[in-house]
This record gives structure tokens, C-alpha cells and sequence, in this order.
């Protein structure tokens, strides 16, 4: 679908994914010129018509289930205790959220950061509609904001999104730097702050999407000593961004989508319990 860059667009746009669109187009801005935006809207619906058709051919046997991935480290990783949970999201995403998000109970102990591919205004509709559905709070991420318990951050359209530590606090910083992966926000620039401030305490999630955005991040986040778990491919949407982890080595494990909220809530509630109780 096309959509205008408005609140009732942003508005129709989710609506119309959750009814079973698989993606959709920005509409001209008043600020584009006409030569631009027609070379815009062609290179976007040319990457996305050619991305959703390859993910839509068939694909033999059943979904996979949970699959170990042979990497070094798992075992030294598997023991450190897990203080945030980094989530990375593109085409499909708003509708993996929804499903997702719900997993997690009202008093679950660590964070939850998210970069989600939209434009401004649509992250802030998609964090109000998940905040709705949910008994943690969910909003969009806001500069200089205090991370929580039971707390979910979304990375708004147009910015980067990261997380300094000040003496005992985690907090949110927002920049308008350079596009990633030609992304703003990229799930690189969320994966590599995480990892440079909670160091091995961190697991990753990376969802349906199209390109590579995260794996880079991903690599930062395994090398700090932290997990990444992904999306499979029959649940995605679009199997760029998980696969591009999977064929990089860089995946933990890999999930169907409606086993990475209980295995998430698994693993951060036995690594906290073990590290009150002094076992890691």
C-alpha cells in the first residue's frame, strides 16, 4: 500500500498490516522534488515487490523447530546473567511485534529495546497500539530516558536510538548521524551501544526483515559475549535480516516466531535466578 506521512496514514498503514498487507510505500513529501520522489517510490517498490516474491516461494517440509547453531563461546555465554533484551525489526515486524510483545509477563525483570524500520510518526502510532495490548509499558524512545524493569522502548522514525551507562544508569540517547544499512534507525547502531554498555549481560533478537541491517551488530554483540537468537525463515515475512545472521555464524539459535517470546522470558528468568543465587 501507499501512505501518506500523517497520522491517519500511519494509522491506516498499521491497520492494513495487521488485516495482511505485507509492506507498504511512503507517499511524495511536500518536501521532495517530483524527479526525486519518483526515483524514490521506484527503487523502494522494486527492492520490496522482488524481496516479498522470493520470500513467498515454497518451501519444502515442515517450519523448523529450535535449531543449535555451531558456534564457538555458547557455553562461556550461556552463563552470564541477562540485564536487556535488544530486538531488531523490519518488513513484517509490526505484526511479529504484536504477536511478541505479549509474551512477556507485567513484572519481567529487564528491559526491552527495539528498532523497528518505520518513519517518524508511524513508531509512535506502533508503540501507542503495542502499549494497548500489553501489561508493560511501551513507548517511543525519548532522549535522556531512564531504562526499567518492564519497560519497552521503540526507536523513533528518523533517529538512531542508543543506550549510555552514567554511574548506575542506563539511559536512552537519540542522533541524527548518517543512515546505516540506509536505515534510520538501524538495528546496527541499537546492538553495538547495548553491547558497549551492558558488555555479555545482553541478548539479541532479530525478527523478519529485509537486508542485513543487525548483522554487524550482531557480531559486536557475540563478541562482547552476549546471545542472538533469530527469526526462522517460515515465520518471516522476509528472511533477510535473520538469515543474514544465520549465514554470518552469528546466531545462537534460530525459533519460530511463536517460540522466541517464551524462550526470551525463559532465559532471562533462569539467568537471573541463577545469578541471585550465586551460580554464575
Amino acid at each position: 500500500m501507499f501512505s501518506a506521512l500523517t497520522e491517519r496514514g500511519g494509522a491506516a498503514t498499521l491497520d492494513a498490516l495487521a488485516r495482511g498487507a505485507s509492506d507498504y510505500v511512503t507517499k511524495p513529501s511536500r518536501y521532495e522534488t517530483s524527479e526525486r520522489s519518483h526515483e524514490r517510490v521506484r527503487e523502494e517498490l522494486l527492492r520490496k515487490i522482488k524481496s516479498l516474491c522470493a520470500a513467498r516461494q515454497p518451501r519444502p517440509g515442515p517450519a523448523p523447530m529450535p535449531i543449535p547453531i555451531p558456534v564457538s563461546g555458547v557455553s562461556a555465554r550461556s552463563q552470564t546473567r541477562i540485564d536487556v533484551v535488544a530486538i531488531g525489526a523490519s518488513t513484517g515486524g509490526p505484526n511479529a511485534l504484536t504477536e511478541l510483545i505479549p509474551e512477556f509477563p507485567a513484572d519481567f525483570a529487564v528491559p526491552i529495546v527495539i528498532v523497528q524500520h518505520m518513519p517518524p510518526l508511524f513508531t509512535r502510532l506502533l508503540a501507542e497500539r503495542l502499549n494497548a495490548l500489553v501489561p508493560l509499558e511501551v513507548q517511543e524512545g525519548k532522549e535522556g530516558a531512564k531504562l526499567r524493569r518492564g519497560q519497552v522502548w521503540i526507536a523513533p522514525g528518523g533517529q538512531h536510538m542508543t543506550v549510555v551507562r552514567k554511574g548506575n544508569e542506563f539511559l536512552l540517547c537519540l542522533n541524527h548521524d548518517p543512515q546505516e544499512n540506509s536505515c534510520r534507525p538501524a538495528v546496527d547502531v541499537l546492538f553495538r551501544s547495548v553491547a558497549q554498555t551492558y558488555g555479555a549481560n545482553v541478548l539479541a533478537v532479530v525478527l523478519t526483515g529485509m537486508g542485513t541491517d543487525g548483522t554487524r551488530g550482531s557480531a559486536v554483540i557475540r563478541e562482547a559475549g552476549g546471545e542472538v537468537i533469530v527469526q526462522d525463515e517460515a515465520s518471516s515475512v522476509v528472511w533477510g535480516m535473520p538469515g543474514s545472521v544465520v549465514n554470518a555464524s552469528l546466531a545462537d539459535r534460530i525459533y519460530p516466531l511463536a517460540g522466541i517470546g517464551p524462550e526470551v522470558v525463559r532465559r532471562v528468568s533462569v539467568r537471573r535466578a541463577l545469578a541471585a543465587a550465586g551460580r554464575l
